[in-house]
């Protein structure tokens, strides 16, 4: 949902209405940064390797990329000697598997810029005492770099005035009808070297925190890393609008006075903390409204509280005390989760995840930066990092094409994929004439600052072959001014591999059509690939600003899966005017699904198919054999005298399961709401009647 009706609409009641939002923070400069990753495992299967540039390099040029000589990068800022490395962390999964081998890892072509890496070979887990030194990559004036040698002051200066701009209360573009940054262009990645730090890291639109160490304990920042809705100077504490942020890989000491000494993660969609320590509390409202959230491979010391939130996934967290909830909070793989049981209480639980492996992440040794790709785990349970094995291979930066939003192209970054390099784009804004196409099994698309892609013509920003071990990562994609028929396309129709054993995935990628710029697309997602993981999604037509309208931004469907044996965790998709989620494969698995249907819908005539009234939000396709979906909120707030006959719709056969369901009306137009829960069956949400839960 995105901010209460009363602020976008008029009309109604101000707690009618709230907008889900998935706060996913990413640090970097305007242009946003786009990091592919190719990677390979040893033929045995003994364990996890580093990939080094063969002779011939390995390019992380081009596009004004080429590689400086000072210390510490390119960054906004001095850099400062870099810190070891300290504990490594570990898989603490049953089972985990090495990523597969990548076409082009080995003998990549160099475009002049490219510093050669010597000892082609590769290195198993985290990379060796005596690996060779490697030049660090330019990565543009929007990551900025702090070093523990740096004096608070000098880090809390900086950190301000990123704060300052990034939670504005005025827009920062023609668009954006008071609510601040929310559509701004800028785009901003912090990354902190091993140490310790005395900060207030207090992160807004587009913006992400990344810790450098092996383990998050290498990077500890005593202070807070938070999100915070004291920017709504119409609703102070009211966290509806809080996405697009995120902080990753470090561990947080919470002592602010004026938060209680606990750390204030106040979110909604598209948002996300990942390998975080809170040595601590954490609450996840700020007094108001919210409504996210994920918190995947971390752990926190002391204490968790919901507050107002109104749904929430974690996933293999150590949660220690979790406290509260709202309508529908799952909790997969995780340590200590809440014993409270459905439906009296709102918990989902999965005591063990069944397959995943964690988002690449960025690290910095004293021979140079690398990517670490963890391994694929099944059965597991509580953070990988609780010992100091390595999670996965480890990939040097000059691996990477890094690319440059001022200066690269669909030509230049699809070249580089050609060539078998990774990409790794910089934060901002990246417009494409044509379709990136990732080819090679392997490939990492890494964006840091929720990087943004945005097609120009009619085609998908990005298109996936039928391939293993494909990683897309930490960016979004925006709908540009001609329809394309899907903006994510992984695999081609009637893929038929197995890749069970390496399967693609997508981290933190999310998708908007409309808001930012006028915008249209017929679906965000089309997965055709089998085995595919979504790792937290959030899939929105947007319901304000640019081009919004029913007529104007418009898009069928958010999510179209058409493999085999796809799972996800922590889907949302919201305000699409057919199936948000239309699942035509078997095998698929959702562990957790929030959902709120358009807003803007005219006249029932104008939504309704086959004789019925509406579209569910999540449609099983009739065809389906098994399927397995557990946690899922649907929610209305229509603006006119409109109703759908089902929240969710699959059919009823022994294959198919479908557990945890609530539907919800937040207000809106007399007459209208959910006529049924699923398949004709539940209570009706309507004005007289706000929610309705199945009773398994």
């Amino acid at each position: 949902m995105k901010g209460r009706v009363s602020w976008r609409r008029g009309g109604w009641d101000a707690d009618t209405s709230m907008k889900l939002t998935k706060n996913f923070v990413l640090f970097g400069a305007p242009g946003a940064v786009f990091l592919a990753l190719l990677s390979s495992c040893n033929s045995s299967g003994a364990g996890p390797r580093v990939i080094t540039p063969g002779p011939d390099g390995g390019s992380a040029g081009g596009g004004g990329s080429s590689v400086p000589t000072g210390p510490g990068g390119g960054s906004g800022m001095a850099a400062g000697a870099t810190a070891s490395a300290g504990s490594p962390p570990s898989d603490a999964s049953s089972s985990e598997t090495p990523v597969a081998d990548v076409g082009g890892s080995g003998d990549a072509s160099t475009d002049g810029n490219v510093p050669d890496s010597s000892g082609g070979g590769v290195i198993p887990g985290w990379p060796s005492a005596d690996a060779a030194t490697v030049p660090p990559p330019d990565f543009g004036p929007n990551v900025l770099i702090f070093d523990p040698s740096m004096s608070a002051a000098a880090v809390q200066s900086q950190l301000d005035a990123i704060a300052a701009k990034q939670n504005a209360n005025t827009p920062q573009t023609p668009v954006g009808f008071g609510y601040g940054a929310e559509y701004g262009t800028s785009r901003y990645a912090y990354l902190f070297k091993p140490g310790r730090y005395a900060a207030d890291v207090k992160l807004g639109y587009y913006v992400q925190a990344l810790g450098l160490g092996r383990s998050p304990d290498d990077v500890t920042i005593t202070g807070a890393v938070r999100s915070k809705a004291d920017w709504r100077t119409d609703d102070p504490g009211d966290a509806l609008l809080n996405f697009w942020r995120g902080a990753e890989n470090l561990a947080v000491v919470p002592t602010l006075a004026a938060d209680a000494g606990t750390d204030v993660w106040a979110v909604s969609q598209a948002t996300h903390l990942r390998r975080i320590h809170v040595k601590g509390s954490i609450v996840l409202s700020d007094g108001g409204y919210s409504s996210g959230g994920f918190i995947a491979d971390s752990k926190i010391d002391a204490k968790i509280t919901a507050g107002t939130q109104q749904q929430f996934l974690t996933r293999n967290t150590d949660l220690t005390s979790w406290q509260g909830g709202s309508w529908n909070m799952v909790f997969v793989g995780d340590g200590q989760p809440p014993t409270g049981a459905w439906p009296a209480a709102p918990n989902t639980v999965v005591r063990a995840t069944p397959v995943v492996r964690e988002k690449p992440f960025l690290f910095l040794e004293t021979s140079g930066y690398y990517v670490m790709v963890p391994a694929l785990k099944t059965a597991s349970v509580g953070p990988s990092w609780a010992s100091a094995a390595a999670p996965g291979d480890s990939v040097p930066i000059a691996r990477f094409y890094v690319a440059k939003p001022a200066t690269d192209t669909a030509g230049t970054l699809n070249a580089a994929l050609a060539r078998g390099q990774h990409l790794l784009l910089t934060p901002g804004i990246y417009h494409l004439g044509d379709s990136l196409q990732v080819v090679n099994p392997g490939t990492i698309v890494l964006g840091l600052g929720i990087a943004t892609l945005i097609p120009d013509k009619a085609t998908p920003a990005i298109v996936v072959a039928d391939v293993d071990g494909v990683s897309l990562a930490g960016f979004m994609l925006d709908a540009g001014m001609l329809s394309a028929p899907t903006l994510l396309q992984v695999g081609p129709p009637g893929s038929s591999q197995d890749h069970a054993k390496n399967p693609t995935a997508l981290f933190d990628v999310h998708c908007r059509i409309g808001g930012a710029e006028a915008g249209t697309a017929s679906s965000c997602f089309t997965i055709n690939s089998n085995d595919v993981i979504i790792d937290n999604t959030w899939l929105w037509r947007s319901d304000d600003g640019a081009g919004v309208s029913w007529t104007g931004n418009k898009s069928d469907t958010g999510l179209i899966v058409n493999g085999k044996n796809v799972t996800a965790y922590g889907l949302f998709v919201e305000h699409f005017q057919q199936y948000q989620t239309l699942w035509n494969g078997d095998g698929g698995t959702v562990y957790f699904y929030q959902s709120e249907m358009p807003y803007d819908v005219p006249t029932q005539n104008d939504w309704k198919h086959d004789g019925v009234n509406g579209y569910a939000s999540y449609k099983v396709a009739d065809s389906v054999t098994s399927h397995d979906a557990r946690g899922l909120g649907v929610y209305c707030v229509f603006t006119n005298a409109v109703v759908s006959a089902n929240g969710v719709e699959a059919p009823t056969t022994a294959g198919v399961s479908l557990q945890h369901i609530v539907t919800l009306r937040f207000g809106g137009a007399s007459g209208s709401g959910i006529s049924h829960i699923v398949n004709g069956a539940g209570n009706a949400v309507s004005s007289s009647n706000m929610s309705a839960r199945t009773p398994n």
